[in-house]
């Protein structure tokens, strides 16, 4: 991600909200092993081929997204990152009850490798996540690990690659594609329901301490409104990017302007953002095409920027009449 509170924190803040998470002293379960028996599996990876030679019985999910998208797949995480400081299991509310026993919760950008191996697992899964070469290097010195595709660095990994790479780790590719395929259907119905989407651009931006930053194509902030029939606006396309965010000043804001402007407020209330003269003298705003995402929104913006398999149902339940009301 973009801004660097000592070269990674904030990165991840405009992500909302990441949480370096403590342990705690039991080791949990494995939760009835892989959801398949497809092995020897083999998944390519930016760091090359991964092969797992058996049912794993003990997994670890570190990337954005992993410990969510094994649960969809019936496989329980020993230990996971907790990303959007759920705290308790790790997960949101729309993974409650997938666990018969919490997790041990690791941390996320500096995760404690000591505390990894203590865990013995057979399997590492790290498919979304900042994807350096140091970090798959001990991480596959614990276990195989299973790291982010080809090419996929700073938390790019898509849907389709998180739960295609995972599902064949765990033995269930055909799990993984029927779990898409009924996301995919659950977009499709919703844009079906709203053509009224159909080739609006947007914006979609977040606001941290350290200031403004436009989430450019790619990202799954940008891609769940791609799926709803949105255009990425492509005054953001032209930007500089550094991870997944191209930097704004604050006079560079009315490059946000689109058919439809989408805003997270990071660790500030929403008023930081709509007390903004800037920000007011934008015509979204001004025209009322424009969401600030509040606290009282937290369960809505968290769905929507977890994107995987189990939260995009309560996204779309509950974002869609947002943009809705929003556009029309």
């Amino acid at each position: 991600m973009h801004y660097r509170l000592t070269a990674a924190v904030a990165a991840l803040a405009l992500s909302l909200g990441l949480t370096a998470c403590g342990a705690d002293d039991s080791e949990g379960t494995a939760g009835k092993g892989a959801a398949g028996d497809d092995f020897p599996a083999t998944v390519a990876t930016e760091f090359g081929d991964v092969t797992i030679d058996e049912a794993p019985e003990r997994v670890v999910a570190l990337g954005w997204g992993d410990a969510e998208t094994a649960l969809a797949l019936g496989v329980q995480p020993v230990g996971a990152s907790d990303w959007l400081g759920f705290e308790g299991e790790g997960v949101g509310p729309w993974a409650d009850g997938l666990y018969d026993e919490a997790p041990e919760l690791i941390g996320t950008l500096e995760p404690s490798y000591e505390q990894i191996a203590s865990l013995k697992p057979d399997l590492i899964l790290d498919v979304k996540s900042s994807g350096e070469q140091e970090r798959y290097d001990r991480l596959s010195q614990i276990a195989p690990t299973v790291a982010i595709p080809e090419g996929k660095q700073s938390f790019l990994t898509s849907m389709e690659e998180q739960v295609a790479m995972i599902s064949t780790a765990l033995g269930a590719p055909e799990k993984g594609e029927e779990l898409l395929a009924d996301v995919e259907q659950q977009f499709a119905d919703a844009a079906a329901e709203h053509p009224e989407f159909q080739d609006k651009t947007i914006s979609v931006a977040a606001f941290t301490s350290e200031g403004w930053g436009a989430y450019i194509q790619g990202n799954e902030r940008v891609a769940f409104m791609e799926r709803l029939g949105f255009e990425q606006n492509p005054a953001i396309e032209e930007l500089t990017p550094e991870d997944f965010t191209a930097k704004l000043a604050n006079e560079q804001i009315g490059v946000l302007d689109a058919d439809l402007l989408v805003v997270f407020p990071i660790w500030l209330p929403a008023t930081d953002v709509t007390d903004q003269p800037l920000f007011q003298q934008i015509p979204a705003v001004q025209e009322g095409r424009s969401i600030v995402f509040t606290d009282d929104d937290e369960d809505i913006r968290q769905s929507y920027s977890a994107n995987t398999v189990l939260s995009v149902p309560f996204a779309l339940e509950s974002v869609v009449p947002m943009l809705a009301d929003a556009v029309g």
